[in-house]
């Protein structure tokens, strides 16, 4: 209860403080605008895209993102109103149409939007002020003063800009340092935490105790990956707050980054323990392995409490009294376990391993110290953003989403200038100021931004209502307001999106005045933001028909790919590592990216579609994150392994040899189903492949069927045994190996137990390998059943009809 009470709290006060700086902001900006001297008012006279600006930048930000938000502001101007102001001294306001204005704010947007190096702010704010420009420039017509007019909206912008550092940094600043130390003194009481629970699930003596320590870790596991975010979130506004505050040095030492290579073993160790469910305790471990072990949990607390501190690198050392208590612990295992039973355990070892190596900042092998290490020579910040910005290689990546987003603004402002000249830019600026970095969930994204125009418009026409004679007391209404938004913008229903479109409508009402009847203004509002929403859903419809769940299958095909090519990768030959690690992590990158199209199909409308079987394709999503782990230790384990073969002389050629053969076998036999669910998940239907077969005049008999490996869908099933023979036969022949090293000296027996060790933790990523296989299976099988209820599913007769068809 006291957890939940604490996270409880921890919530109110992150949305309070967000509330109370975005309120502090519009403050300023409101007595500036309302109350200020003439002289700045009369230069100041698109207040409602000061507020715009305020929104856009200090939403959760701390005083780094008010800095960075200052640059962004600084670019966004220079690249949207130089090129307006120069359009408009050449043509002339007297000579612009609504088509021509449509056309101008189409091609500004391409323009802003194509260099892909800009930032996202930077450029909803440069839209914004593109909208601004021409269209309030459209409106006045004659009446426009060219140069006048383009500095009025640069103004209007840098008292937003200006509002959002001094309400970072009054009464207080709240600086991205202090948050940041804050997170990763939380995420090392976590890890501690976590490790403890670990370890002493790790040699309970009871079942019950060992499944109640990891159940206590879950909620951790949650909370450690939430405060990960965090930290990188910080990370990048540090670097921003280091430029004018040189005298706060000390407190950006920045631990985060080691912290963050702790959560891979951590998840290792968990993994190794729910493995091991059903024969906890673990009996492989004596009372002297076990003392030695909770030493090194002892060490590695010590060490992530002066990571915690920020202490200087140097002296991140252990206490002489220790070493030989943290060395013995890993020194025990000097034989190799021949039975599947004691892999989890081993695999446990090796985790606590590679804690201990990445908690003392000590590189696994050589390679990676190498491949890890960072250029000295960097280029200047503002210069290395300028040529990333404007980078001249085009392909259709950043052509596309320009194009959708340029012909979405023209559309939107010219349909809402036909609609209201007036209040024709109300329709523009939404599409503005919401342009995503990525592909989104159009209707659900459209759909949030919508109601959240309306809650807040709606809420501001009421306060006007209520407090309609007193202005300061309407401005003050708008607290709540921002509390209350706060909250939406962390919901699951509104999210960012939506609580930002409620801030926005209700700040615009009630933060000005004489903008005539808020009634009036808040119909015409409401009605152009629907004619912009509307636009962009056209556009998107348009020209990206391609649904989310038919993304979402094809990137699962690519999936199994590259973990096809990830599982040919493995193996003890040397120079193998970096071919693994390269795949291992295309393949993470392609697992992120099929988690980003099965969220964004799962609030996709049917229409008149079949609905997304979500619940198949998040138990896909989870088995190929474990896979992605589980091929980080095989590189990691094998790295060790080429880094230590040296020491065993010409016979470990002899022993690899046999060792390749098991994991070629391995390998053949995994591989090939992998292949196989590639083939299948880029099939478009199963009507559609009887077709083929029929107008080909393909008949394709099961018994002699083209298959090159008639093993292919063997893994399930009758054939356990032989994966369990291949794993035997590799456990064997490394215990082979093993034995014949005779550890006679205190550094042999050390080497000789992390040979053990990584061999083990091969033995066991083999083998759960294989289980996340055939849990791939069933959820694919699961897959087609949804597709085809009134079919029966049999992978290897589709896997033959396909291969019948295709070879």
């Amino acid at each position: 209860m006291s957890a939940a009470t604490d996270r409880a709290r921890a919530v109110w006060l992150r949305c309070l403080a967000s509330a109370f700086r975005t309120a502090l902001a519009c403050t300023i900006v409101g007595c500036t605008t309302l109350y200020g001297p003439a002289s700045i008012r009369h230069h100041i006279a698109f207040p409602a895209f000061s507020y715009v600006t305020v929104i856009l930048i200090v939403t959760d930000a701390t005083l780094g993102d008010a800095l960075h938000g200052c640059w962004l502001a600084l670019y966004a101007t220079v690249q949207s109103v130089g090129p307006a102001l120069l359009s408009l001294w050449l043509i002339g306001p007297a000579m612009l149409t609504s088509g021509t204005i449509s056309l101008a704010v189409a091609l500004g947007a391409f323009v802003v939007v194509f260099p892909e190096g800009t930032h996202l702010v930077a450029k909803r704010i440069a839209l914004g002020q593109i909208v601004i420009v021409y269209v309030i420039a459209f409106i006045n017509g004659v009446h426009t003063e060219a140069i006048m007019h383009t500095l009025h909206v640069a103004a209007s912008t840098a008292i937003g800009v200006l509002a959002c550092v001094l309400a970072l940094l009054l009464p207080y600043p709240r600086l991205a340092c202090w948050e940041l130390k804050l997170n990763c003194e939380r995420l090392a009481e976590n890890v501690s935490a976590r490790l403890n629970l670990y370890v002493k699930a790790f040699c309970a003596e009871d079942s019950a105790l060992a499944l109640t320590s990891i159940s206590q870790a879950k909620p951790l596991a949650v909370a450690g990956a939430k405060l990960l975010q965090s930290i990188k979130r910080y990370q990048e506004s540090v670097k921003w707050e280091r430029l004018p505050l040189r005298f706060l040095r000390n407190l950006y030492l920045n631990p985060g980054e080691r912290l963050q290579e702790l959560e891979i073993p951590l998840r290792g160790m968990e993994m190794a323990l729910t493995s091991c469910t059903t024969s906890l305790p673990v009996r492989i471990l004596d009372g002297e392995t076990k003392h030695g072990l909770v030493q090194l949990v002892e060490n590695v607390s010590l060490i992530q409490k002066q990571i915690k501190n920020c202490l200087p690198r140097d002296s991140l050392t252990v206490p002489e009294s220790n070493a030989d208590n943290i060395v013995e612990s890993h020194q025990t295992p000097q034989t190799i376990s021949t039975r599947h039973q004691d892999l989890p355990s081993f695999f446990f070892l090796f985790c606590m391993k590679l804690l201990h190596c990445k908690s003392l900042g000590k590189p696994i092998t050589p390679t990676q110290q190498k491949g890890s290490s960072t250029p000295s020579k960097q280029t200047g910040f503002f210069k290395s953003t300028w040529m990333s910005n404007w980078s001249t290689s085009v392909s259709s990546k950043r052509l596309m989403p320009a194009f959708k987003c340029s012909l979405s603004l023209g559309l939107a402002v010219l349909f809402g200038l036909i609609y209201s000249k007036k209040d024709g830019y109300w329709s523009g600026l939404p599409v503005a100021i919401s342009l995503a970095a990525a592909r989104e969930a159009t209707f659900k994204v459209a759909n949030v931004k919508a109601q959240g125009t309306v809650l807040g418009t709606v809420y501001g026409v009421f306060g006007c209502f209520v407090f309609e004679r007193y202005l300061s007391i309407r401005f003050i209404s708008l607290l709540p307001w921002f509390v209350i938004t706060s909250f939406l913008r962390h919901s699951k229903t509104y999210g960012q999106a939506g609580g930002i479109s409620a801030v926005i409508g209700a700040v615009l009402v009630l933060g000005r005045k004489n903008f005539g009847p808020p009634s009036e203004f808040a119909i015409a509002r409401i009605v152009e933001t629907f004619i912009g929403l509307s636009c962009s859903i056209m556009v998107d419809l348009l020209l990206q028909p391609t649904r989310a769940s038919s993304l979402a299958k094809a990137q699962l095909s690519k999936c199994f790919e590259t973990l096809s090519a990830c599982i040919g990768s493995i193996s003890l030959a040397a120079n193998n590592k970096t071919s693994l690690l390269e795949n291992q992590r295309r393949l993470k990158l392609d697992v992120s990216e099929l988690g980003k199209f099965i969220g964004e199909a799962e609030v996709e409308p049917n229409f008149w579609f079949l609905p997304f079987p979500s619940p198949c394709y998040f138990k896909l999503l989870g088995s190929l994150s474990r896979l992605v782990d589980l091929l980080l230790f095989s590189a990691d384990a094998v790295g060790l392994l080429e880094h230590e073969s040296q020491k065993f002389g010409a016979s470990w050629k002899e022993y690899v040899t046999k060792l390749d053969g098991d994991l070629e076998i391995f390998k053949e036999m995994s591989g090939s189903l992998v292949k196989c669910f590639e083939d299948v998940t880029m099939l478009l239907s199963l009507e559609f492949l009887e077709k083929e077969l029929e107008n080909k005049n393909i008949s394709h008999d099961l018994e002699m069927g083209k298959s090159s490996n008639r093993n292919i869908f063997k893994v399930s099933g009758s054939n356990e045994d032989k994966i369990d023979s291949v794993t035997s036969s590799y456990l064997q022949h490394s215990k082979e190996m093993v034995d014949k090293f005779h550890a006679a000296d205190e550094g042999e027996r050390e080497l000789k137990s992390q040979v053990v060790l990584c061999f083990s933790a091969l033995g066991f990523c083999m083998s759960n390998l294989i289980k996340e296989t055939k849990e791939i299976e069933k959820g694919i099988i699961e897959i087609l059943q949804w597709e085809n209820p009134s079919k029966h599913i049999n992978l290897y007769e589709i896997s033959c009809k396909i291969r019948a068809l295709y070879n």
